[in-house]
């Protein structure tokens, strides 16, 4: 799995659904004008770029472990701290926050109770923690058709269904065992318009994620056969429903 690679590379494979999560996770997460807040695996910053517009640019910080997408966020976000930092060990004092949110990134925490702790650290007491993954469990996802393609090509595959969060309430339990309190859970739900096959399939070709590093280690001719099995299963126009579970709580 990689997210060594560039932002335009990530926006074209992920961009265009966090950004239709980032104002629903922005609301659980009760942030508004006033607070200081930060963005956990903060990628190029769809995410960011909501907390901007709702507290300022001067308000917000974020971290990510990849160099260049920490970077995009900082050149794509002037006036926003954005520091290289795995979540797990944030560079940040006790308290400093009003709120600390996390979208599509607990699940590729190294640790996700570490890194979840970390976050209600950060956060003042009283202040919230919410974080949002995709349904890998339950199939309801931007990426499943493409891991049941893979699947009937390579049955003893490993995809994302078991990474932490991925499955109903599991968010929640991890919440509450590095002592959150008041934890609501939630679904978020989106829905993406592709006018044709290649503007949804694509972006699976460019090495993004743990889906994009599979295919890019697979044979051509098993790569041809995930992507005609595909074709078959989505035709076009495609549209994409998806959800991610979410959860917050109070440190």
């Amino acid at each position: 799995m990689s997210f060594a690679v560039g932002a335009d590379a990530y926006d074209r494979f992920m961009g265009r659904y966090s950004a239709l999560l980032a104002p629903q996770l922005a609301d659980l997460g009760g942030v508004e004008s006033g607070q200081r807040v930060l963005d956990v695996g903060c990628g190029p910053g769809s995410l960011t770029s909501e907390l901007v517009k709702r507290v300022g640019a001067s308000a917000v910080s974020a971290v990510d472990p990849s160099e260049q997408l920490a970077s995009a966020a900082r050149e794509r976000h002037p006036g926003v701290d954005v520091r290289l930092a795995p979540a797990e060990d944030l560079p940040f004092a006790d308290g400093e926050f009003d709120a600390a949110l996390a979208q599509l990134v607990v699940h590729f925490m190294a640790d996700p109770v570490r890194g979840l702790a970390e976050m209600a650290r950060v956060t003042r007491a009283g202040g919230v923690v919410s974080a949002c993954v995709w349904d890998h469990a339950g199939e309801q996802t931007p990426l499943a058709p493409f891991w049941r393609a893979a699947h009937e090509v390579d049955p003893d595959l490993e995809d994302e269904s078991e990474l932490a969060g991925a499955r109903e309430g599991h968010l929640g339990e991890l919440f509450r065992q590095v002592g959150l309190r008041n934890v609501e859970e939630t679904a978020l739900p989106i829905h993406v318009d592709h006018e044709t096959f290649e503007a949804w399939w694509e972006p699976f070709t460019l090495a993004v994620g743990p889906a994009g590093s599979y295919f890019a280690q697979l044979e051509p001719e098993q790569q041809r056969q995930i992507e005609e099995r595909c074709r078959a299963e989505v035709g076009e126009p495609i549209t994409i429903a998806a959800r991610a579970w979410a959860a917050r709580g109070t440190s």
